[in-house]
């Protein structure tokens, strides 16, 4: 099976169905789907963004009357080894809440911080790798496993006056950190960008060393919707993506712009990373 969004939405509009779940880049594609404007949301009333890294902008986006309707959506925080979930916030959680953060620990799992590479327990508000226990699982018990996400944990009030323990969204991994000219770089902080942008995250980034000179360049395939023939409007696509991986990264990074379906396909995890540098030799 695979996600047509041109199905999807004929089906919200055929079923009248009331909640959708998918990855952003799903969202992405109705979004941008000549097809969107045509559909009746007036049925939707909650959904699931997960998956993948879920953009705030995003997420507020499907939430607006006048978009999808989602008032009630949320993200949940998971891996396969939790099957699945360890986070998520409540749908009648604030937006602010359930779209700045995955929401708050399951009842069966017990979250810490800890430093990646002491694995001392960092004190609350700390920016460090998440570990987590499960509590009552028994077919697959895991103790303070490590998911190699970097996030915050934090017990500060919210405006729906709760306090149980929040976390924010992973804001990257301990095990894919680029060090770029000094600066901490990962591939996680680029998708971001390219989804707040209207990018479906088809990318590859190609890191080389040039006169002892570390230098990144993003690779990105254009949608179907954002590409055009015309070399000026390639180039203020390239100048924008550009200004907002500068404003993610603190770092300048090549923007090269692709023809949709240009970037080669793998059956297992997308090949993100094409390091050239000759770090140990």
């Amino acid at each position: 099976p695979y996600f047509s969004a041109k199905s999807s939405l004929a089906c919200i509009n055929q079923e009248r169905i009331t909640a959708f779940n998918g990855v952003p880049t799903m969202f992405i594609a109705m979004f941008n789907h000549p097809d969107y404007r045509k559909t009746d949301f007036s049925h939707m009333r909650t959904g699931i963004m997960a998956g993948a890294g879920c953009p705030p902008e995003l997420m507020r986006r499907a939430a607006q009357p006048d978009e999808m309707n989602m008032r009630g959506i949320v993200s949940v925080y998971g891996q396969t080894e939790s099957s699945p979930g360890s986070t998520m916030s409540a749908w009648t959680d604030p937006l602010d809440l359930r779209t700045n953060t995955v929401g708050y620990d399951f009842p069966h799992v017990e979250c810490k911080i800890i430093d990646p590479e002491t694995g001392e327990v960092l004190p609350e508000g700390s920016k460090g790798e998440l570990v987590f226990t499960s509590l009552d699982k028994e077919a697959f018990p895991l103790l303070r496993y490590r998911t190699r996400d970097i996030c915050v944990l934090s017990r500060k009030k919210c405006s729906c006056g709760r306090t149980l323990v929040k976390m924010t969204k992973p804001r990257g991994r301990t095990d894919d950190m680029l060090i770029i000219r000094g600066v901490n770089v990962f591939p996680s902080q680029i998708e971001t960008v390219l989804i707040e942008q209207g990018y479906m995250a088809n990318y590859q980034i190609v890191v080389d060393r040039v006169d002892n000179f570390d230098t990144i360049e993003v690779q990105v395939e254009m949608t179907q919707e954002l590409f055009t023939d015309t070399v000026r409007g390639i180039a203020v696509r390239a100048r924008e993506l550009t200004e907002g991986l500068k404003s993610m990264l603190n770092i300048n990074a090549k923007v090269t712009l692709l023809e949709p379906n240009s970037l080669p396909r793998s059956e297992g995890k997308a090949k993100r990373v094409i390091d050239k540098r000759k770090l140990h030799d």
